[in-house]
């Protein structure tokens, strides 16, 4: 995946959800030819000429510094997260290509899979950068899907665009899709070259319009914590609470744990699950 491409896409689609008015400034010509803040508004508002703002855009800026980047990050509007992300694009788009495509995918410390398994019946999910699991427990396969099995697959998009399940165990499947997408946006800023990423980008658009109109947009999230609601057919729907963990020694794994309220409907409906799963 090109990051220059990544960048220019970025800057472009921030700039575009802005109008002259939402930072104060006149609009002289109503006929205007692009959506949102034109390059030379944007530059102004970062207080850098228009030459190096498209030059930045276009991944052909140098030693951008943090304080220009900052500016632009304050022009644009972004949050905390967009910030991050922006300067995660202009770091990869300026620094050596490294092409990961021969590298091994992440895999799972035997240490982490028996600590998935002894949190049962607490349902854990282990995944990389990318969404590929590559760890879930017995409660995970329970509540989710059996991600080991080879008619599943490991990668939870795939699962989410191309497999109906996911939309029965997902009511609001929109969001929590359009979430995932985001997601994998902020991997791509972050993965440098990765062919797998390009290619799993590529698959799912060409065989998902939903998933391709969702990274048009170009959202960037962060699974942290929150809640969620989910379905299954033995016990109906629960909202779950989630937290996500990021091993100490395993950089881009992520480690998502299920739970429900105490004392909730959820609870009970949870623990049920549980028990006729055992049986």
């Amino acid at each position: 995946m090109a990051t220059t491409a990544e960048l220019r896409e970025f800057l472009r689609s921030r700039r575009a959800r802005l109008s002259p008015a939402d930072v104060n400034l006149p609009v002289r010509d109503e006929r205007r030819r692009v959506q949102g803040l034109r390059r030379e508004e944007l530059a102004l508002l970062a207080g850098v000429s228009v030459d190096y703002y498209t030059r930045l855009e276009q991944g052909r800026a140098s030693n951008v510094s943090s304080q220009v980047l900052a500016a632009v990050a304050e022009a644009l509007h972004l949050d905390p997260l967009e910030r991050r992300h922006l300067f995660d694009l202009v770091r990869t788009a300026s620094g050596p290509a490294v092409d990961l495509g021969s590298a091994e995918r992440p895999r799972a410390r035997p240490a982490l899979r028996m600590m998935l398994d002894a949190l049962d019946p607490v349902p854990a999910v282990l995944h990389g950068p990318c969404l590929d699991v590559v760890a879930i427990n017995r409660m995970g396969k329970v509540l989710l899907d059996d991600f080991t099995a080879p008619d599943v697959g490991r990668n939870m998009l795939r699962w989410m665009f191309l497999n109906p399940k996911a939309r029965q165990v997902y009511p609001d499947w929109a969001t929590i899709a359009e979430q995932m997408v985001a997601i994998l946006r902020v991997a791509a800023g972050q993965g440098m070259h990765d062919p797998y990423l390009g290619r799993l980008v590529d698959d799912l658009g060409s065989r998902s319009p939903e998933f391709a109109r969702f990274w048009a947009d170009y959202r960037v999230y962060q699974h942290t914590h929150g809640t969620k609601r989910m379905h299954h057919p033995h016990v109906g729907i629960m909202t779950l609470n989630y937290e996500s963990l990021v091993p100490p020694t395993d950089p881009g794994m992520w480690l998502i744990l299920y739970s429900a309220a105490t004392g909730s409907p959820s609870e009970d409906k949870l623990k049920s699950l549980s028990e006729w799963a055992a049986s």
